[in-house]
């Protein structure tokens, strides 16, 4: 009898053990690192919140947002740090960089698992070796958008339309990426693409008006200034009758005309599958590969059509998500 009574005494203490070791209920906490606040970054995050929820993780958020400012971006995840996160997810690329300098900096085995997204080029970031096996302690989730189909759009629309503008943040690693890849299909779409540099949101509307005379449309690329200024570049294109595509749906519901692009929202929940694999199942964000979005969604916004004068019947508005805005 006292063999037995040892066995169900050792049979308990390891099923407390167990137990302790798989964190439930509220024992996740999760460090949210966001560099500014726009739409597309916004969804990311809420996207990323309902499909914790949805897979039934318990957890408390630690919420902070950089308002655009890497420096307290870099502040957030020290602090988040030293508050013993278990997970740190960061929105958009210069936060995602703070956060693996950041963790890279502890001790191996005292490392953090870091999650990104709204991020375009992960390798050129330097935050993975490569996206098939990232090798340390992070990954996530791409906003890389579909330049082809995106350009392919406008003469689509218009087969006049010759020469689009791109307006970009000169300072943004991601941009630079997005300009070479549109230059690139310059011959093979029959376009002209015009890179349009601003360094900050309160040059966008004078630059953009000084260049409105040389462009038949204007690509909205996955720029955090940009995504921070549509509003803005859809009323100076509205007012031009200029032809506006968007990388993203985001864009379309600021004013942008159409787009065949990502939904950050359904890349947020993307990387919450991610999480999941990371917190419940134990696996370590090297082994998990950087993920693409899965989902591309066609979207134009009526009140910009109508503005534009162009024919709702036009092939490339049919099987399109139509929105509505006060525009």
């Amino acid at each position: 009898m006292k063999n037995i009574s040892k066995i169900f005494l050792m049979l308990g203490l390891l099923t407390f053990v167990l137990v302790g070791c798989n964190k439930k209920g509220d024992d996740f906490v999760i460090g949210i690192a966001q560099l500014a606040e726009h739409p597309a970054l916004d969804e990311a995050r809420k996207g990323f919140i309902d499909g914790l929820e949805e897979q039934g993780i318990n957890f408390k958020e630690d919420y902070n947002n950089a308002q655009g400012d890497p420096g307290v971006a870099s502040q957030i995840v020290q602090k988040q740090i030293s508050d013993d996160v278990d997970l740190i997810f960061t929105i958009a690329t210069p936060v995602a960089q703070s956060a693996q300098q950041a963790t890279l900096d502890l001790e191996k085995e005292n490392r953090i698992p870091v999650l990104f997204s709204a991020v375009t080029d992960a390798v050129d970031a330097k935050l993975v070796n490569s996206n098939e096996n990232p090798g340390e302690n992070i990954t996530g989730t791409l906003d890389a958008a579909p330049i082809k189909e995106q350009l392919s759009l406008f003469k689509e629309i218009d087969s006049s339309i010759k020469n689009i503008g791109i307006i970009y943040n000169t300072s943004e690693r991601n941009s630079e990426i997005q300009i070479k890849q549109a230059k690139s299909l310059e011959k093979e779409l029959g376009i002209k693409i015009i890179d349009i540099g601003v360094s900050s949101i309160n040059d966008v509307a004078q630059t953009l008006q000084s260049k409105v005379k040389e462009i038949d449309g204007i690509y909205t690329i996955t720029d955090n200034m940009i995504a921070s200024s549509i509003s803005i570049i859809s009323d100076i294109a509205i007012e031009n009758k200029i032809i506006t595509v968007g990388a993203e749906e985001a864009h379309v519901k600021g004013g942008i005309l159409i787009s065949n692009g990502i939904s950050y929202y359904d890349l947020g929940k993307q990387t919450a599958s991610m999480a999941k694999k990371i917190l419940i199942d134990g696996e370590n964000p090297k082994d998990i590969p950087v993920e693409k979005s899965k989902n591309f969604i066609k979207t134009y916004n009526s009140n910009t059509l109508d503005s534009l004068g162009i024919d709702k019947d036009n092939n490339v508005f049919k099987n399109s998500k139509e929105i509505l805005t006060e525009k």
